[in-house]
């Protein structure tokens, strides 16, 4: 290379830089930032020339500014959330790539929820994860709700039986132990209706309760379908479908816990549901040798319901008016369940009723009777509850001979209750 080339070469660098200059400074002066203003937008750091090049929304620029980073990301958030929504909208509408999850917990696919729905499938879910308290003193606890366009709507709950579910006012155990429930059958402790039902989670599963502790009761799921029927007719196919379903509830939540073994479909073994019961004056309830008082006695009123079948529960439900039965009759036999009234057959504020030292013991009072039996197979509860105390000495009669009455049927008997003298 000559010494004329150099030179040209040379003039030609000169000429390039020049440019570059030029252009920077009309690209500063354009955008109204001077160099050291352009370090201070960038993070207090100089931006290098190739670099000022770039459009704002290189990744490059934008990882250097962190106000610009932070707008962005919360941009990208909004957009993130808005499509996570419409996939939650898709997913209850079974369309996208969410058609197939499953509602409540996991437990259920989308046939099993149209089961529940007369076929359709454009039901809204929504729950509350199942968790457990930090001292576990409370059981699990968890909700899932199914909800339909046309107002239906399905509430399932999982939560631990404790002794604030009975008692005389107590809804749950005025609807989920209701005469018009059927028992699964094969020793499970659970019932179902058509529009209740719920299922207890195996013993061998999770534990059973200390006896130390009458708070503790078993870990359900219950379903309720957000009204109470008390019609005499039993819609059996909606009954089977709640019964197949809350043992799908049961059965995910034993293997979520690791439980081995799993419970069998139980529509094939329960018993018809209840029918009316045409009562006999020396057979209240069906109960042979318990006479009906005269202040029971309505016509035109509700009938008499008495649960079906073998099952942890007996009750009849005389008279229901508003969802609640005039008079309730109610033996409680398994005692996972006869918990329930550990608290308030011990209230010592009430009468005392007793059978013996050993026997067991309860009160009666003007709306109530109550007396709760050591039996072979356990704590045994007998119930006499009234919906108001307009006639407690009907209430006293009936107790001790319904006592003594389904003592025998259920062979823990002979029991012969003695009440207080009346004030």
């Amino acid at each position: 290379m000559n010494d004329s080339e150099n030179n040209e070469n040379n003039e030609n660098n000169e000429n390039n830089e020049n440019n570059e200059t030029s252009e920077t400074s009309e690209t500063s002066e354009s955008s109204g930032i001077s160099g050291s203003d352009e370090a201070d937008a960038n993070g207090g750091t100089r931006v290098p020339l190739h670099e000022r090049r770039r459009p704002w929304w290189h990744w490059q620029r934008v990882a250097r500014s962190r106000p610009r980073l932070g707008m962005i990301m919360a941009v990208v958030g909004a957009v993130v959330g808005a499509l996570l929504g419409g996939a939650g909208v898709a997913w209850r509408a079974e369309a996208g790539p969410f058609a197939d999850d499953r509602a409540c917990w996991g437990a259920f696919g989308r046939d099993d929820v149209a089961a529940l729905f007369d076929g359709k499938r454009d039901i809204k879910t929504s729950e509350v994860p199942i968790t457990t308290d930090r001292t576990g003193s409370e059981g699990p606890s968890g909700e899932c709700r199914l909800t339909s366009p046309r107002g239906r709507r399905i509430t399932v709950e999982t939560h631990q039986l404790n002794t604030g579910f009975g008692g005389a006012g107590d809804r749950w155990a005025d609807e989920f132990l209701s005469a018009r429930l059927t028992p699964l059958g094969d020793g499970l402790l659970g019932m179902a209706s058509d529009t209740r039902a719920w299922l207890a989670v195996p013993d061998g599963c999770i534990g059973r309760p200390s006896r130390l502790d009458i708070n503790s009761g078993p870990t359900v799921i219950d379903m309720e379908t957000g009204w109470t029927v008390y019609d005499d007719e039993v819609d059996i196919e909606a009954r089977d479908a709640l019964a197949r379903a809350v043992v799908k509830l049961v059965n995910h939540y034993m293997a979520d816990q690791g439980c081995t073994g799993e419970i069998a479909d139980p529509v094939g073994r329960m018993p018809e549901p209840p029918g009316p019961l045409l009562e006999e004056n020396d057979a209240m309830c069906g109960v042979k040798g318990l006479r009906l008082p005269a202040a029971f006695r309505h016509e035109g009123r509700g009938g008499t319901v008495v649960t079906q079948g073998d099952g942890p529960v007996r009750t009849c439900d005389r008279d229901v008016l508003f969802g609640h039965p005039q008079l309730r009759l109610m033996t409680i036999e398994d005692p996972r369940l006869a918990m329930l009234y550990d608290g308030l057959s011990r209230d010592g504020a009430k009468d005392r009723v007793s059978a013996g030292e050993q026997d067991g013991y309860g009160f009666v009072r003007d709306d109530m009777g109550l007396f709760q039996a050591e039996c072979q197979t356990g704590r045994v509860t007998f119930l006499v509850r009234a919906e108001n105390g307009e006639h407690p000495d009907d209430i006293r009669t009936i107790l001790p001979r319904y006592v003594a009455a389904e003592a025998d049927r259920i062979g823990c008997g002979p029991l012969r209750v003695t009440l207080p003298a009346t004030g």
